[in-house]
């Protein structure tokens, strides 16, 4: 069979290895396969909407202020899409932008981790990845709620260890706000709209971006906690008041932080256990933007120290299987990620599900002709939250202008080492 893509001449796929069928442990060592093969993360970007929606402007009858909110949440801010933009138009954003700063390298497979797709069928993967332009790839969607991405880097993962793929493109993104009950302020002061990005591609043992293991799990009893009932073949939405079977997101609270807590912890521990990792050694955790006091306790029951989480939940909100790539990409325009670190990533979702991942740091460098080091530079001292903007992205682009402005303090640089603003670069585009 001959495939034939848009990105070149036809080519004839490779003949993939035989996989071992066995159930394979999430220890160091599971993603080193083929000899010296590993999957690197190369770089990430992410996307947010415009649209920002201050907790000032949050809807007069929820009876809430900005104290309120963030007392709760630790949210300010959250960005919503406007009227007919959807998940695959996020998705498509964040990719497009990490595809031009990476110089649109090759690209065998898409993964979009999302619980909000653009239809219940077909699937939303084929359709961003025909907008990219890239061919016949493989393109699949993952659905694991606020779990996704880190399920998604699984299988990104596995795609490049098992040789179906040299390089797999990996999107998280969900727009909430259209599953929203405009009555339940709970939820609505929570979720924001995003989607963030990165490249997974096979590499050599060691080398910058290694994945080094994952902890992975899910608990059917609690599929009650976290749920969109309609829509589905269960219970299709019909005209009516709101009720059980409607399609609107619900959330029981007060059970949904105690398992996010307890499992996002266990996780958490069960891979530094593999790796043979300490607390004191992670360099950079990650965790679900879920809300602030959750990642505050899941933090203390690690003993991270908070100046090392990565956190932008004030920003933008919970934005679902785009909070981790968001993050990434945040603290990476900042100049908080050195080449080399160690990072933690969990995150909890509805199912329920849940998982962690660890990986090396890698400082993808901007490819030629994507845009200057002066330029970012420029745009990131200028941006700043309530500007006006047709979009706002954060990208690993601002990482070269940050690294060379740092380069005389590199010891100094911290998850706080610039203003907040600055690190959301707005772009014209």
């Amino acid at each position: 069979m001959v495939r034939t893509d848009e990105q070149g001449p036809p080519v004839r796929p490779r003949a993939a290895k035989p996989f071992p069928l066995e159930r394979r442990s999430a220890a160091a060592d599971s993603v080193r396969t083929r000899g010296d093969r590993v999957a690197l993360v190369e770089s990430v970007a992410g996307w947010v909407p415009p649209r920002r929606v201050t907790n000032d402007a949050l809807p007069a009858h929820w009876g809430v202020d900005d104290a309120w909110v963030r007392t709760r949440t630790g949210i300010g801010a959250r960005h919503r899409s406007g009227p007919g933009v959807s998940t695959g138009d996020l998705a498509y954003e964040a990719a497009r932008r990490l595809l031009e700063r990476a110089g649109r390298p090759r690209v065998d497979a898409l993964v979009l981790a999302t619980a909000t797709p653009d239809h219940p069928c077909p699937a939303t993967a084929p359709a961003v990845a025909a907008r990219l332009g890239l061919g016949s790839v493989a393109a699949v969607d993952v659905s694991a709620v606020c779990s996704g991405f880190i399920y998604g880097l699984a299988c990104a993962q596995g795609l490049v260890a098992a040789g179906i793929a040299e390089r797999v493109l990996l999107a998280g993104a969900d727009t909430y706000s259209g599953w929203l009950d405009p009555d339940d302020h709970r939820s609505g002061v929570v979720f924001g709209d995003g989607a963030g990005a990165a490249l997974v591609a096979a590499g050599p043992a060691g080398a910058p971006g290694e994945l080094l293991g994952f902890d992975l799990g899910s608990d059917g009893t609690g599929h009650d906690l976290i749920t969109v009932a309609g829509g589905g073949s269960r219970a299709r939405s019909v005209p009516g008041p709101a009720g059980p079977g409607d399609g609107y997101f619900r959330m029981r609270g007060a059970a949904v932080y105690q398992q996010a807590v307890e499992r996002m912890t266990g996780s958490c521990r069960a891979l530094l256990a593999k790796l043979g990792w300490d607390a004191g050694q992670v360099d950079h955790f990650v965790p679900h933007q879920a809300n602030a006091r959750i990642l505050r306790a899941v933090a203390g029951r690690l003993g991270i120290d908070p100046a090392r989480c990565v956190t932008h939940l004030d920003r933008v909100g919970n934005t679902g299987a785009a909070s981790i790539p968001l993050a990434l990409a945040d603290a990476d325009a900042r100049g908080a990620l050195r080449t080399g670190d160690r990072v933690l990533l969990t995150a909890f979702g509805g199912g329920l599900t849940w998982g962690s991942a660890a990986l090396r740091w890698a400082g993808t460098p901007v490819a030629p002709g994507s845009g200057t080091a002066a330029a970012t530079a420029a745009a990131a001292a200028t941006a700043t939250a309530a500007a006006p903007a047709p979009a706002v992205s954060v990208t690993t682009a601002s990482r070269t202008a940050a690294t060379a402005a740092a380069s005389a303090t590199t010891a100094s640089r911290t998850t706080a080492a610039r203003p907040a603003a600055a690190a959301l670069s707005e772009e014209l585009s």
